[in-house]
């Protein structure tokens, strides 16, 4: 199995840790989310192409630097929404498209139910954004779908993963950097995982209860 890449800051495990708790409220965990988005940005990106730029201070003139990468931030609907903001805070021009898909209850399976890219994917560094890389099938359609649009440089950025869903989208796409939070013992029967942090989007939206 290909590793993921593990962000391992002192402060995303706290925030972690927070996000984990049952008895965190769903605005408390929307605002950990989104601060957490933004510190995982910081990985995610280290390696975005610059170019150099002349600028004057209130001193004199120097040489400083602007980036000339295009990012692509592409949440899957609809827990992937919680990651965005934290993101965009970090990378203001970036673009967001959309991928909607849901996970059947009975077959584990993802059904495909929107799409909405913006149109430069091919010269863009796309970030795929789902808080749970589960059992690997969701995560690993919407790569397909983004190389069949012409990206050509993918990354897939959650929260924590399952080392069954690293294995289906590593199997699948062995080209695609995973970026998770923590890589957790395994799935259960459900397809949930463990420990985990329960259903994101409910605990995002406030719908579980």
């Amino acid at each position: 199995m290909k590793k993921p890449i593990i962000i391992s800051h002192p402060l995303v495990k706290r925030d972690l840790t927070i996000l984990r708790d049952k008895n965190t409220s769903s605005p408390t965990f929307r605002a950990v989310l989104r601060r957490t988005a933004s510190l995982m940005a910081y990985a995610v990106t280290e390696d975005l192409i610059l170019r150099k730029k002349k600028i004057v201070t209130p001193l004199e003139k120097t040489i400083g630097y602007e980036v000339v990468e295009q990012t692509i931030l592409v949440p899957i609907l609809r827990a992937g929404l919680g990651l965005v903001g934290g993101f965009v805070e970090v990378l203001p021009n970036a673009r967001v498209g959309h991928i909607g898909m849901y996970r059947d209850e009975e077959t584990l399976k993802p059904v495909d139910y929107y799409l909405k890219l913006p149109k430069i994917l091919k010269e863009a560094l796309v970030l795929i954004l789902d808080p749970m890389l589960a059992t690997g099938g969701s995560a690993a359609s919407a790569v397909t779908v983004l190389k069949e649009k012409g990206a050509r440089k993918i990354r897939f950025v959650s929260l924590v993963a399952s080392p069954e869903g690293v294995r289906i989208l590593s199997k699948a796409h062995p080209d695609v950097r995973i970026y998770t939070c923590a890589l957790d013992r395994k799935l259960n029967n459900r397809g949930y995982i463990l420990p985990g942090l329960g259903d994101a989007g409910d605990r995002i939206f406030g719908t579980g209860e």
